[in-house]
């Protein structure tokens, strides 16, 4: 594409530069080659407008800037406010606007993105839909790789799976919008059709501050709705009134407990799952899952909703919600000899740790021991780690405190930021999760349940800069 047609919406003096050929978009001045468009975006860690000059070495043939402290370069330098924002508008262009030929579903809130996108790409795969969903699970299509990525890719990567998706004549996108991606205008050029508020409580913390920042973040995507489009939005969550007072597109409110426009009419629970009746007006859903647990009741109506917000047929939302039969990593069932059990989860805040242990307490009952093996990720929100051992505490019989991402932070000093207060007889700690996994598990008893919480499916340690391989899942598979 020609350098100014692709930035005819964000300057205006396109003087020189009619006849410069970009053949790719980049943020990174190594990804940098002949035909490149380099946008220079000051991130977390680096500002890559340091690396403009190495980009251009590289072979760039344009570079975007804020402009701030960039000397003369012998390529052209489109000089913006907001390169971010830039990165964005330029990827849309350059890939022709893919969101516009797809009907695209965004989920955001704290917990349940994962779980809600799932049953969402089954209902659709139900309604035989050409269905992609993207988010913590990576990109799950058919014919393509299951490549992880961020929760929410980069603006650039994103739009090019948009583009090859609708190539190969996909219908519909589901996909995870995290708060970090809302802030940094990765979707701010996406057309969703569809928006989704699971629920909002604390998390991020080391990167917005504070629960008001957090919650402006989330916010963002009801507020870019179009006025066609539809927000779905969870009224039982303190913040959900708010964003439905927000939203720019026409509200569906949902409730687990109360009369609102799509709500249980029943629903029951047990170990075993969870079945009930939806009601939508005068339409009823009835389902029978595999998941467990009152917070995956909220998933289901999510999912359901939207199923009913595109017209999809009772029956097939219904099919959809009922062959789901486990989310990796979510409420993951483990059965062993002797009537133990052991549930992985990737719960990593206070609020996941009581629902799920709440749950689960609840489900296997009252005289059944749970003992807890979890850690806390380095280089995040601190402010969390005591509540959650407090809270894992409440619950158990013991816990086993292990590294879970420690990252640049010393283990010593975020284990001891999680016991503070708590009673030393209470807890055991390790400084190796592999040992004191299996340490756990070789003191489990007849119907003793384990709950691993925090990596889920991950398959590796984050230490020091370096993804060193490791898996939960596999450790209790060997075992099992």
């Amino acid at each position: 594409m020609k350098l100014d047609s692709l930035i005819k919406d964000i300057v205006q003096d396109k003087n020189d530069i009619s006849d410069v050929n970009i053949n790719k978009i980049c943020t990174s001045s190594k990804d940098a080659k002949k035909g490149s468009l380099f946008v220079a975006i000051n991130g977390t860690v680096n500002d890559g407008h340091d690396f403009i000059n190495e980009a251009v070495e590289n072979g760039a043939s344009a570079v975007i800037s804020n402009g701030k402290n960039v000397s003369k370069l012998s390529v052209p330098n489109i000089k913006v406010s907001n390169t971010r924002l830039a990165a964005s508008r330029v990827s849309a262009e350059f890939y022709n606007y893919p969101s516009k030929e797809l009907k695209v579903v965004g989920i955001t809130g704290t917990n349940g993105k994962t779980t809600t996108a799932s049953l969402i790409y089954s209902i659709l795969k139900s309604a035989n839909y050409k269905v992609a969903q993207i988010g913590t699970l990576g990109l799950i299509a058919d014919g393509y790789d299951k490549n992880k990525t961020l929760t929410t890719p980069d603006p650039i990567t994103l739009h090019k799976i948009l583009r090859n998706l609708s190539d190969d004549n996909f219908s519909h996108v589901v996909m995870e919008v995290s708060s970090h991606a809302l802030d940094q205008l990765r979707v701010a050029d996406i057309d969703f059709d569809i928006s989704v508020f699971t629920n909002l409580s604390n998390e991020h913390l080391d990167y917005h501050n504070d629960m008001e920042t957090y919650f402006r973040a989330k916010s963002k995507l009801f507020r870019m709705m179009p006025i066609t489009s539809t927000s779905i939005i969870n009224v039982d969550d303190e913040y959900g009134a708010r964003i439905k007072n927000e939203s720019s597109a026409p509200v569906i409110s949902i409730s687990t407990k109360n009369k609102s426009d799509i709500f249980f009419k029943k629903i029951n629970y047990s170990l075993e799952g969870i079945n009930g009746l939806i009601r939508a007006g005068n339409e009823e859903i009835a389902f029978n899952s595999k998941l467990i647990g009152e917070f995956n009741a909220e998933n289901i109506i999510s999912a359901a909703s939207v199923g009913i917000a595109l017209n999809i047929g009772l029956k097939k939302i219904e099919n959809g919600i009922n062959n789901v039969k486990v989310i990796d990593g979510r409420m993951e069932v483990f059965k062993t000899s002797g009537n133990k059990n052991i549930v992985v989860d990737y719960a990593h805040t206070p609020d996941s740790y009581i629902k799920v242990l709440s749950t689960i307490k609840k489900l296997i009952g009252k005289k059944k021991k749970v003992y807890v093996l979890f850690g806390c990720g380095g280089n995040r929100d601190n402010s969390k780690r005591n509540k959650m051992g407090k809270i894992a505490a409440d619950f158990a019989e013991k816990l086993w405190i292990t590294p879970d991402n420690p990252r640049f932070e010393n283990i010593d000093e975020i284990n001891l930021e999680i016991t503070k207060g708590l009673n030393a007889n209470k807890y055991e700690i390790f400084n190796d999760r592999e040992f004191g996994l299996k340490k756990a598990i070789s003191k489990m008893k007849s119907n003793d349940t384990l709950v691993v919480l925090g990596k889920g499916r991950e398959d590796y340690q984050d230490i020091k800069g370096k993804k060193i391989e490791y898996s939960d899942i596999e450790i209790i598979e060997k075992y099992l």
